[in-house]
């Protein structure tokens, strides 16, 4: 054993290490290796899995054995790096081409440092490891902001703010709960990935793999976490950039798979529908008023309502109330194939005592249990729903028997989705015995915070076994790190209606889109309309449905509605004309939704991103949460402000396009000032495209039932419609389209068509390529248009492929007509190539007046 430079003086007796790798360079093809340093009854180690990324555990006690790997929770699903290209290492540093872990050995703190600029990224200290309760502390450095950390609500109408001089406390001894704010309640659910932002491409993020409670301080320097268990293990990611961290940590944790194409629709929801009648009711009256709409949720009443403080509630049963909803196989299928709409059915954990699912899984061992082969927890604090048992979803048997039993033939019946409820969980006993997901391991504690992911594997576990075609889709309230790779979506909880609450959730979800969930929405209009402040209701559900229809997946209306006098349908409540204008305009949007929904299963990007990520040199977005980025290229400026007819855009660097006026900014990083929010009278959030944006749209109009395309007239509109704004520098965007509803497209069954623009003097080039793959029921024909946005030049003329295109002098001629183009005015010209097949590629030449001058 060699004792590192320094350490000689120091009595053996206090101090020993172990070097797991020996000193030198590792070859590229090498396998990971890992350096251990073990210091007065305590060790970290050290393990490099790639050039930017390192996996410790730093615990009280004894190392692990050589070879034996760092323990993983459930959270993590890459397990299996190759390692860094290249490592080279002493006993107490570890060397990767862009990593240097400096260990200062007596005390186990490790200095990280990005290596090509010789810049500290951060040191972290070990405390209190021999303690239940330990921690971290991590410096400062060069680190301006922080972002990350899950869902947590920070100040009523502030949507703003990163982590740095705040605190992150969890919401509750175990971590995930719904917490009070603004008149309702919200989540707090902790997914523990932390992002440090510098200067310069100085950045890192560190992601605690800990399933127990973290209370993290970043008030002071150092910064402080504590939490629970036998060691403290996480990853350490360095990156240039938040795209390179977010994509380095889904590759860890998972990425999300691409959701049915309804769910990028309207879903309208309450609590609740009395039956087949009421909500058939609501669906006639949208239909009247021209809105599109995917599909229904049924809260509890589907299944028989609950019986407060009784062991007879019917919180459990998971069947069918056929007295006020008969037939419901007939329905749904009615529903889905006349009218285009689907079903999302609520579920909870939680059985009545008193019914007969709660025998059988209390003699099967299913439900939390007071002790290892004893009987069932009986929960009776706070019982609205009732009062009774809790499926231990730790159990994958039994989570395999429930979905069996009572899932499995709702799935058949054609229902959409499923709605997981109080998933935190809400409700339990702090002494139950769970069957667990780390052996030996079988307190709350244990399994608190992983309760709704393990709930989410088991839909999708059931699906898979049941060899269903149809995506899974989840509706859930709470959740933690790899949650996402299971299809779900997640909403911030019983939220007030309110616009203070609805811009701390704004706030919210710029943390969880950095988290790394994509799908992040609320109760739209709020669900506590007891928390409404003086007679604002409609003003407060037009600003939230617009938010709602341009950043939420699914577009999802709720409130509490037992007493059938509160309205949720976006044609009851708000301003009829701007809710549908909104809606409209998000169903136009939904190729360009959906194509970003495969970008971010293949390559980690996000649908909804705050400005800093695509940004972050520009520290005037380092905190914002005000504006949002759908993809890089559409910028919205959100509203959540009673009284609020204008508002000012911040516009980062670059030429930026008013999507409604199609006016031309170029900006230094600027604010656009008096932006107005209402457009001939209907309420439009500001919204901007980037130069050089290319946005895929649908064809929608008064006719368009669903996002599907189905229509009222039984015509079909599958015209691929380009939306350009050209830019003397060459973009791309890849419109990504498969059958919207299979799993198919997970072995290839997907069509990519390649869309590019350039901009040169006198000329603008639109490229629509010959489409790449296909799947069942792709257009082998059709009729592609274009929109170009001009600033200020006038077209005369314009070709597909060379042949020159008939000019239409009125919007009616050019509608009717199979090609040509037509100048749409507000520096629009609208061009068509009739239909040709999608396997020939398609070049637009727009010729403009601006050459000649």
């Amino acid at each position: 054993m060699t004792l590192p430079t320094g350490a000689s003086a120091r009595p053996l007796a206090l101090l020993s290490m172990t070097l797991l790798l020996l000193g030198g360079i590792l070859p590229a093809d090498a396998q990971v290796r890992r350096i251990t340093v073990e210091s007065q009854g305590r060790y970290l180690a050290l393990e490099a899995l790639d050039d930017d990324l390192v996996h410790f555990e730093v615990a009280a006690g004894r190392a692990p054995a050589p070879g034996t790997p760092i323990r993983t929770s459930i959270m993590v699903e890459k397990t299996d790096y190759a390692g860094a290209t290249a490592v080279s290492s002493t006993a107490t540093v570890l060397e990767t081409p862009e990593l240097r872990i400096t260990v200062e050995p007596s005390t186990l703190c490790f200095t990280a440092t990005e290596r090509a600029r010789r810049t500290p990224l951060t040191t972290v200290c070990p405390r209190d490891l021999e303690r239940d309760e330990k921690g971290l502390t991590l410096t400062r450095e060069r680190t301006r902001n922080l972002y990350g950390l899950g869902e947590q609500f920070l100040r009523p109408g502030d949507a703003d703010g990163d982590w740095m001089g705040r605190e992150r406390t969890p919401g509750n001894e175990y971590g995930n709960r719904m917490t009070d704010f603004g008149g309702g309640q919200v989540g707090n659910a902790i997914f523990p990935i932390l992002y440090a932002l510098g200067d310069s491409g100085v950045s890192y993020a560190l992601f605690l793999d800990q399933v127990y409670r973290q209370h993290w301080d970043f008030r002071g320097d150092p910064w402080r976490v504590r939490t629970r268990g036998d060691g403290i293990r996480g990853y350490l990611l360095a990156g240039s950039d938040l795209p390179e961290l977010r994509r380095d940590y889904l590759e860890l944790v998972g990425t999300p798979p691409v959701p049915p194409r309804k769910a990028f629709g309207l879903w309208v929801s309450e609590y609740g529908y009395d039956d087949w009648g009421e909500l058939e009711g609501k669906l006639r009256s949208l239909r009247a008023n021209a809105f599109p709409v995917d599909g229904f949720v049924l809260d509890l009443l589907w299944y028989g309502g609950i019986a407060t403080g009784s062991d007879l509630t019917r919180m459990g049963s998971l069947t069918w109330d056929e007295r006020k909803f008969p037939d419901p196989a007939g329905t749904m299928t009615r529903l889905r194939e006349e009218e285009g709409v689907g079903l999302m059915l609520i579920e909870q954990s939680y059985v009545g005592r008193g019914l007969p699912e709660h025998d059988t899984l209390a003699n099967r061992g299913f439900l939390a249990r007071q002790r290892e082969n004893g009987p069932p927890t009986y929960l009776t604090r706070n019982p609205w729903w009732g009062k009774g048992g809790m499926i231990d979803w730790t159990d994958d048997v039994a989570g395999d028997f429930w979905h069996d039993w009572k899932r499995q033939p709702l799935v058949e019946m054609g229902v959409f989705g499923q709605w997981t409820d109080l998933g935190e969980p809400e409700a339990y006993d702090s002494t139950s015995w769970y069957h667990g997901v780390v052996p030996g391991r079988h307190a709350h504690a244990d399994i608190h915070n992983l309760y709704n992911l393990k709930w989410s594997e088991s839909i999708v576990r059931g699906y898979r076994r049941h060899g269903v075609r149809r995506r899974p889709f989840v509706l859930a309230r709470s959740g933690t790190s790899g949650i996402q790779r299971y299809g779900v979506a997640l909403w911030s909880g019983d939220i007030g209606s309110n616009l203070p609450s609805l811009a701390a959730h704004l706030n919210a979800q710029m943390h969880m889109s950095l988290s790394g969930v994509d799908y992040f929405g609320s109760d739209i209009g709020g669900f506590h309309r007891g928390a409404i402040r003086g007679d604002s209701l409609n003003e407060m559900y037009t600003q939230w449905f617009a938010n709602g229809a341009l950043l939420d997946v699914p577009v999802r209306a709720h409130a509490e509605n037992l007493c059938n006098c509160k309205e949720t349908a976006p044609d009851r409540i708000g301003d009829l004309r701007s809710n549908r204008a909104n809606l409209r305009l998000r169903y136009e949007l939904s190729p360009y939704y959906y194509s970003l929904a495969h970008r971010a299963r293949l390559y980690g990007e996000p649908l909804f991103a705050p400005p800093v990520f695509y940004h972050r040199d520009d520290p005037n977005v380092r905190t914002m949460g005000h504006e949002k980025l759908v993809g890089r290229d559409l910028l919205v400026g959100i509203v959540a402000r009673h009284g609020e007819t204008r508002r000012d855009v911040y516009l980062p660097r670059g030429r930026w396009i008013d999507y409604h006026a199609n006016t031309w900014h170029t900006s230094r990083g600027e604010w656009i000032r008096n932006v107005p929010v209402y457009r001939e009278g209907i309420f439009r959030l500001p919204l901007y495209a980037r130069a050089g944006a290319i946005i895929p749209k649908m064809h929608v109009d008064e006719r368009t039932m669903n996002i599907l395309g189905r229509r009222t007239d039984g015509t079909v509109r599958d015209e691929l419609v380009v939306r350009v704004y050209p830019d003397p520098q060459e973009s791309r965007f890849f419109l990504y389209e498969d059958d919207g509803e299979s799993v198919d497209y997970l072995s290839g069954a997907v069509a990519i068509t390649t869309l590019s623009q350039r901009r040169s003097d006198g000329s603008a080039f639109v490229g629509i390529g010959d489409t790449k793959g296909s799947y069942e029921g792709a257009p082998a024909r059709r009729n592609n248009v274009v929109e170009l946005v001009l600033d200020g030049a006038p077209v005369r003329s314009v070709t597909v492929n060379g042949r020159v295109l008939r000019r239409h002098s009125t919007r009616e001629e050019f509608e009717s007509a199979g090609s040509g183009w037509f100048d749409a005015g507000s520096s629009m010209v609208v061009a068509k190539s009739g239909v040709l097949p999608v396997s020939e590629p398609k070049s637009f030449e727009f010729s403009t007046v601006d050459g000649d001058s």
